[in-house]
Protein backbone atom coordinates (compact mmCIF):
# COMPACT_ATOMS: atom_id res chain seq x y z
CA UNK A 1 0.00 0.00 0.00
CA UNK A 2 2.54 2.34 1.07
CA UNK A 3 4.66 1.34 -2.08
CA UNK A 4 1.34 2.56 -4.51
CA UNK A 5 1.11 6.06 -2.54
CA UNK A 6 4.96 6.22 -3.54
CA UNK A 7 4.48 5.62 -7.07
CA UNK A 8 1.26 7.96 -7.63
CA UNK A 9 3.02 10.88 -5.72
CA UNK A 10 6.04 10.42 -7.66
CA UNK A 11 3.88 10.10 -11.17
CA UNK A 12 1.44 13.37 -9.74
CA UNK A 13 4.97 15.26 -8.75
CA UNK A 14 6.55 14.49 -12.72
CA UNK A 15 2.78 15.09 -13.84
CA UNK A 16 3.13 18.83 -12.54
CA UNK A 17 6.72 19.35 -13.20
CA UNK A 18 6.27 18.33 -16.83
CA UNK A 19 3.08 20.76 -16.88
CA UNK A 20 4.72 23.83 -15.45
CA UNK A 21 7.77 23.08 -17.46
CA UNK A 22 5.67 23.74 -21.00
CA UNK A 23 4.87 26.90 -19.53
CA UNK A 24 8.55 28.25 -19.08
CA UNK A 25 9.51 30.16 -22.49
CA UNK A 26 13.15 30.08 -23.70
CA UNK A 27 14.64 33.23 -25.51
CA UNK A 28 13.65 31.49 -28.36
CA UNK A 29 10.80 31.16 -31.22
CA UNK A 30 10.17 27.87 -33.18
CA UNK A 31 8.93 28.15 -36.73
CA UNK A 32 7.09 25.37 -38.38
CA UNK A 33 5.22 24.94 -41.72
CA UNK A 34 2.01 26.50 -41.61
CA UNK A 35 -0.62 26.30 -44.40
CA UNK A 36 -1.55 27.22 -47.60
CA UNK A 37 -4.70 29.33 -47.91
CA UNK A 38 -6.88 29.86 -51.07
CA UNK A 39 -7.51 33.39 -51.55
CA UNK A 40 -10.55 33.63 -52.92
CA UNK A 41 -12.43 33.30 -50.22
CA UNK A 42 -10.27 35.94 -48.70
CA UNK A 43 -10.36 38.27 -51.34
CA UNK A 44 -13.86 39.46 -53.23
CA UNK A 45 -13.11 42.18 -56.37
CA UNK A 46 -17.11 43.31 -57.12
CA UNK A 47 -17.93 41.90 -60.16
CA UNK A 48 -15.17 39.98 -60.11
CA UNK A 49 -15.11 35.96 -61.67
CA UNK A 50 -14.44 32.94 -60.72
CA UNK A 51 -11.13 31.11 -61.13
CA UNK A 52 -10.85 27.55 -61.98
CA UNK A 53 -7.99 27.06 -60.39
CA UNK A 54 -6.29 29.18 -57.66
CA UNK A 55 -4.20 31.13 -55.69
CA UNK A 56 -2.64 30.34 -52.21
CA UNK A 57 -0.76 32.69 -49.68
CA UNK A 58 1.30 30.28 -47.23
CA UNK A 59 2.16 30.62 -43.98
CA UNK A 60 4.49 29.66 -41.29
CA UNK A 61 3.68 29.16 -37.54
CA UNK A 62 5.28 31.49 -35.39
CA UNK A 63 5.17 30.75 -31.80
CA UNK A 64 7.64 31.14 -28.52
CA UNK A 65 9.53 27.88 -27.54
CA UNK A 66 9.24 25.86 -24.84
CA UNK A 67 11.40 22.99 -23.78
CA UNK A 68 10.10 20.73 -25.56
CA UNK A 69 9.20 22.75 -28.63
CA UNK A 70 12.78 23.85 -29.04
CA UNK A 71 13.87 20.00 -28.40
CA UNK A 72 11.32 18.91 -31.22
CA UNK A 73 13.15 22.06 -33.23
CA UNK A 74 16.57 20.81 -32.98
CA UNK A 75 15.42 17.25 -34.53
CA UNK A 76 13.00 18.20 -37.01
CA UNK A 77 14.36 19.00 -40.78
CA UNK A 78 11.88 22.11 -41.41
CA UNK A 79 11.22 23.72 -37.91
CA UNK A 80 13.66 26.15 -37.08
CA UNK A 81 14.88 28.01 -34.34
CA UNK A 82 15.37 32.35 -34.30
CA UNK A 83 16.75 33.91 -31.16
CA UNK A 84 13.92 35.84 -30.03
CA UNK A 85 16.06 39.53 -31.13
CA UNK A 86 16.02 38.28 -34.54
CA UNK A 87 12.00 38.18 -34.35
CA UNK A 88 10.99 40.96 -31.91
CA UNK A 89 12.60 44.08 -31.76
CA UNK A 90 14.52 45.27 -28.24
CA UNK A 91 11.94 45.84 -25.77
CA UNK A 92 9.11 45.49 -27.60
CA UNK A 93 5.86 43.82 -26.05
CA UNK A 94 4.34 40.74 -27.58
CA UNK A 95 1.19 43.11 -28.02
CA UNK A 96 3.16 45.67 -30.05
CA UNK A 97 4.80 42.67 -32.10
CA UNK A 98 1.56 41.20 -32.97
CA UNK A 99 0.24 45.16 -33.79
CA UNK A 100 3.49 45.47 -36.12
CA UNK A 101 2.46 42.42 -37.76
CA UNK A 102 -0.58 43.23 -38.53
CA UNK A 103 0.30 46.48 -39.33
CA UNK A 104 2.63 44.93 -41.81
CA UNK A 105 -0.64 43.06 -43.52
CA UNK A 106 -2.25 46.10 -43.54
CA UNK A 107 0.42 47.54 -45.84
CA UNK A 108 1.01 44.19 -47.79
CA UNK A 109 -3.12 44.82 -48.95
CA UNK A 110 -2.46 48.32 -49.73
CA UNK A 111 0.09 47.87 -52.01
CA UNK A 112 -1.23 44.80 -53.82
CA UNK A 113 -4.31 46.71 -54.43
CA UNK A 114 -2.67 49.88 -55.38
CA UNK A 115 -0.15 47.57 -57.84
CA UNK A 116 -2.95 45.04 -59.07
CA UNK A 117 -5.35 48.39 -60.22
CA UNK A 118 -2.62 50.03 -61.62
CA UNK A 119 -1.84 47.18 -63.26
CA UNK A 120 -6.13 46.27 -64.33
CA UNK A 121 -5.84 50.35 -65.76
CA UNK A 122 -8.73 50.68 -62.53
CA UNK A 123 -9.46 53.77 -60.27
CA UNK A 124 -7.21 53.94 -56.84
CA UNK A 125 -7.20 56.73 -54.41
CA UNK A 126 -6.14 56.40 -50.62
CA UNK A 127 -8.18 58.26 -47.43
CA UNK A 128 -6.07 59.40 -44.96
CA UNK A 129 -6.99 58.32 -41.46
CA UNK A 130 -4.13 59.51 -39.56
CA UNK A 131 -1.41 58.23 -37.81
CA UNK A 132 -0.97 54.60 -36.57
CA UNK A 133 0.51 53.97 -32.70
CA UNK A 134 3.47 50.64 -33.42
CA UNK A 135 4.94 51.41 -29.95
CA UNK A 136 5.76 53.51 -27.32
CA UNK A 137 9.30 53.98 -25.49
CA UNK A 138 9.33 53.26 -22.00
CA UNK A 139 10.45 56.43 -19.93
CA UNK A 140 9.04 58.35 -22.18
CA UNK A 141 5.74 60.65 -21.69
CA UNK A 142 3.19 58.45 -23.93
CA UNK A 143 4.28 55.09 -22.42
CA UNK A 144 1.27 53.50 -20.49
CA UNK A 145 -1.01 56.59 -22.16
CA UNK A 146 -0.96 55.23 -25.77
CA UNK A 147 -0.97 51.70 -26.93
CA UNK A 148 0.04 50.05 -29.86
CA UNK A 149 -3.18 50.18 -32.47
CA UNK A 150 -4.47 53.53 -31.38
CA UNK A 151 -5.43 55.95 -34.21
CA UNK A 152 -4.33 59.25 -33.84
CA UNK A 153 -6.29 61.77 -35.30
CA UNK A 154 -5.83 65.18 -34.20
CA UNK A 155 -2.86 67.43 -32.35
CA UNK A 156 -4.00 70.45 -30.37
CA UNK A 157 -7.52 70.11 -32.32
CA UNK A 158 -5.41 69.84 -36.26
CA UNK A 159 -5.92 66.82 -38.08
CA UNK A 160 -3.50 64.63 -38.53
CA UNK A 161 -3.49 62.98 -42.28
CA UNK A 162 0.27 61.64 -41.78
CA UNK A 163 3.33 60.88 -39.80
CA UNK A 164 5.41 63.40 -41.56
CA UNK A 165 2.35 65.98 -40.48
CA UNK A 166 2.24 64.48 -37.14
CA UNK A 167 6.44 64.45 -36.78
CA UNK A 168 6.75 67.94 -38.08
CA UNK A 169 4.12 69.37 -35.94
CA UNK A 170 6.16 67.79 -32.81
CA UNK A 171 9.52 68.62 -33.97
CA UNK A 172 9.04 72.57 -33.66
CA UNK A 173 7.98 72.02 -30.21
CA UNK A 174 10.29 72.11 -27.15
CA UNK A 175 10.78 70.03 -23.95
CA UNK A 176 7.85 71.36 -21.89
CA UNK A 177 5.57 72.30 -23.87
CA UNK A 178 2.62 70.19 -24.20
CA UNK A 179 0.26 68.54 -26.92
CA UNK A 180 -3.36 67.47 -26.75
CA UNK A 181 -3.97 63.76 -28.36
CA UNK A 182 -7.21 62.92 -30.25
CA UNK A 183 -7.05 59.20 -30.87
CA UNK A 184 -9.29 56.60 -31.26
CA UNK A 185 -9.29 52.54 -29.50
CA UNK A 186 -11.54 50.04 -30.18
CA UNK A 187 -13.71 52.24 -31.90
CA UNK A 188 -13.60 55.14 -29.02
CA UNK A 189 -12.57 58.15 -29.22
CA UNK A 190 -10.15 59.56 -26.24
CA UNK A 191 -8.40 62.69 -25.75
CA UNK A 192 -5.24 62.93 -23.39
CA UNK A 193 -2.41 65.57 -22.93
CA UNK A 194 1.30 64.82 -23.00
CA UNK A 195 4.36 66.75 -22.21
CA UNK A 196 6.96 67.09 -24.89
CA UNK A 197 10.47 65.53 -23.44
CA UNK A 198 14.65 65.49 -24.48
CA UNK A 199 15.01 62.29 -26.11
CA UNK A 200 17.72 60.60 -23.92
CA UNK A 201 19.52 59.42 -27.39
CA UNK A 202 19.44 63.23 -28.60
CA UNK A 203 18.79 66.19 -26.45
CA UNK A 204 17.79 68.45 -28.88
CA UNK A 205 14.94 66.56 -29.77
CA UNK A 206 11.82 66.35 -28.03
CA UNK A 207 8.41 64.10 -28.44
CA UNK A 208 6.54 61.93 -26.56
CA UNK A 209 8.26 58.63 -27.29
CA UNK A 210 6.23 56.74 -30.08
CA UNK A 211 7.13 55.40 -33.49
CA UNK A 212 4.28 55.97 -35.56
CA UNK A 213 3.09 54.82 -39.25
CA UNK A 214 0.08 56.34 -42.24
CA UNK A 215 -3.24 54.92 -41.64
CA UNK A 216 -4.91 54.47 -44.95
CA UNK A 217 -7.27 53.02 -46.52
CA UNK A 218 -8.11 52.48 -50.23
CA UNK A 219 -10.73 54.34 -52.50
CA UNK A 220 -11.33 51.54 -55.45
CA UNK A 221 -13.65 50.91 -58.37
CA UNK A 222 -14.82 48.46 -58.07
CA UNK A 223 -14.87 48.11 -54.62
CA UNK A 224 -12.76 45.50 -53.14
CA UNK A 225 -12.56 43.59 -49.64
CA UNK A 226 -9.63 41.80 -48.56
CA UNK A 227 -10.39 39.98 -44.72
CA UNK A 228 -7.35 38.26 -43.80
CA UNK A 229 -8.26 38.39 -39.65
CA UNK A 230 -5.40 37.83 -37.41
CA UNK A 231 -2.71 36.62 -40.20
CA UNK A 232 0.25 39.25 -40.04
CA UNK A 233 3.18 40.05 -41.77
CA UNK A 234 4.08 41.75 -45.09
CA UNK A 235 4.71 38.34 -47.44
CA UNK A 236 1.54 37.77 -49.06
CA UNK A 237 1.60 40.56 -50.99
CA UNK A 238 2.69 39.14 -54.41
CA UNK A 239 -0.24 36.76 -53.84
CA UNK A 240 -2.34 39.24 -53.08
CA UNK A 241 -1.76 41.65 -56.06
CA UNK A 242 -2.21 37.81 -58.49
CA UNK A 243 -5.29 37.08 -56.58
CA UNK A 244 -6.99 40.52 -57.10
CA UNK A 245 -5.51 41.35 -60.75
CA UNK A 246 -7.36 38.42 -61.66
CA UNK A 247 -10.56 39.31 -60.50
CA UNK A 248 -10.20 42.76 -62.24
CA UNK A 249 -9.15 41.26 -65.60
CA UNK A 250 -11.04 39.28 -68.14
CA UNK A 251 -10.22 35.67 -68.81
CA UNK A 252 -8.63 33.41 -65.57
CA UNK A 253 -4.77 33.13 -65.11
CA UNK A 254 -5.12 30.56 -62.79
CA UNK A 255 -5.53 28.26 -65.94
CA UNK A 256 -7.22 25.31 -63.50
CA UNK A 257 -3.74 25.27 -61.66
CA UNK A 258 -3.13 25.50 -58.22
CA UNK A 259 -0.87 28.30 -57.67
CA UNK A 260 0.97 29.03 -54.04
CA UNK A 261 3.71 31.62 -53.38
CA UNK A 262 5.44 34.30 -51.08
CA UNK A 263 6.52 37.39 -51.73
CA UNK A 264 6.32 41.21 -50.68
CA UNK A 265 4.92 43.44 -53.19
CA UNK A 266 6.38 47.16 -53.40
CA UNK A 267 3.90 50.07 -54.40
CA UNK A 268 6.25 49.94 -58.15
CA UNK A 269 5.62 46.09 -58.41
CA UNK A 270 8.40 44.63 -57.13
CA UNK A 271 8.44 41.60 -55.49
CA UNK A 272 10.92 41.26 -51.98
CA UNK A 273 12.95 38.31 -49.89
CA UNK A 274 10.54 36.96 -46.84
CA UNK A 275 11.98 34.50 -44.02
CA UNK A 276 10.77 30.87 -43.52
CA UNK A 277 10.55 30.26 -47.35
CA UNK A 278 11.57 26.33 -46.54
CA UNK A 279 8.55 26.21 -44.37
CA UNK A 280 6.39 27.37 -46.67
CA UNK A 281 7.84 25.14 -49.72
CA UNK A 282 6.63 22.13 -47.09
CA UNK A 283 3.12 23.62 -46.50
CA UNK A 284 2.10 24.19 -50.14
CA UNK A 285 3.39 20.82 -51.47
CA UNK A 286 1.64 19.64 -48.47
CA UNK A 287 -1.74 21.66 -49.64
CA UNK A 288 -1.31 19.99 -53.07
CA UNK A 289 0.09 23.14 -55.19
CA UNK A 290 1.06 22.39 -58.45
CA UNK A 291 3.29 25.87 -58.67
CA UNK A 292 5.00 28.06 -56.64
CA UNK A 293 6.49 31.58 -57.05
CA UNK A 294 9.52 32.10 -55.31
CA UNK A 295 11.56 35.67 -54.62
CA UNK A 296 14.72 35.61 -57.21
CA UNK A 297 16.51 38.35 -55.29
CA UNK A 298 17.72 39.22 -58.84
CA UNK A 299 19.72 36.03 -58.84
CA UNK A 300 21.32 36.14 -55.91
CA UNK A 301 22.83 32.81 -54.58
CA UNK A 302 21.21 32.63 -51.28
CA UNK A 303 17.55 33.70 -52.68
CA UNK A 304 15.02 32.65 -51.29
CA UNK A 305 14.61 31.05 -55.12
CA UNK A 306 17.32 28.89 -54.03
CA UNK A 307 16.44 27.65 -50.38
CA UNK A 308 12.93 26.75 -52.51
CA UNK A 309 14.44 24.93 -55.31
CA UNK A 310 16.61 22.34 -52.41
CA UNK A 311 13.66 22.27 -50.21
CA UNK A 312 11.67 21.34 -52.96
CA UNK A 313 14.36 18.67 -53.89
CA UNK A 314 14.67 17.02 -50.84
CA UNK A 315 11.19 16.10 -49.98
CA UNK A 316 10.57 15.27 -53.37
CA UNK A 317 8.00 17.42 -54.59
CA UNK A 318 6.47 17.72 -57.83
CA UNK A 319 5.95 21.06 -57.47
CA UNK A 320 7.37 23.73 -60.06
CA UNK A 321 9.44 26.46 -58.57
CA UNK A 322 9.36 29.84 -60.27
CA UNK A 323 11.38 32.59 -60.01
CA UNK A 324 10.14 36.10 -59.66
CA UNK A 325 11.78 39.63 -59.22
CA UNK A 326 8.42 41.41 -60.38
CA UNK A 327 4.47 40.96 -60.72
CA UNK A 328 5.13 40.92 -64.41
CA UNK A 329 7.46 37.83 -64.17
CA UNK A 330 4.31 36.21 -62.35
CA UNK A 331 2.09 37.30 -65.23
CA UNK A 332 4.76 36.25 -68.06
CA UNK A 333 4.78 33.07 -66.23
CA UNK A 334 0.92 32.72 -66.46
CA UNK A 335 0.03 33.73 -69.44
CA UNK A 336 2.62 31.19 -70.96
CA UNK A 337 0.27 27.95 -69.37
CA UNK A 338 -1.73 26.17 -70.79
CA UNK A 339 -5.69 25.56 -69.65
CA UNK A 340 -6.14 22.24 -68.02
CA UNK A 341 -9.15 20.72 -69.07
Amino acid sequence: MASRKFYFRSFLIAAVLIIASSFYYLPYYVAKPGMAKELEPIIEVEGGDDASGSFMLTTVRMGRANIYSYIAAKVSKYQELYPENAIKSENESDEEYNVRQLHMMDHSKNSAIKVAYEKAGKPISFEYLGVYVLNTLEGMPAYGKLKPGDQITKVDQIDIKSAKQFMDYVGNKKPGEKVELTFKRDSTTKRVTLPLQSFQADQKRAGIGISLDDDKKPITEPAVKVNTEQIGGPSAGLMFTLEIYNQLTEGDMTKGYQIAGTGTMSETGEVGPIGGIQQKIVAAAQSGAQIFFAPNEKGNKNSNYRQALVTAKDIKTDMKIVPVDTLEDALTYLRSLKQIK
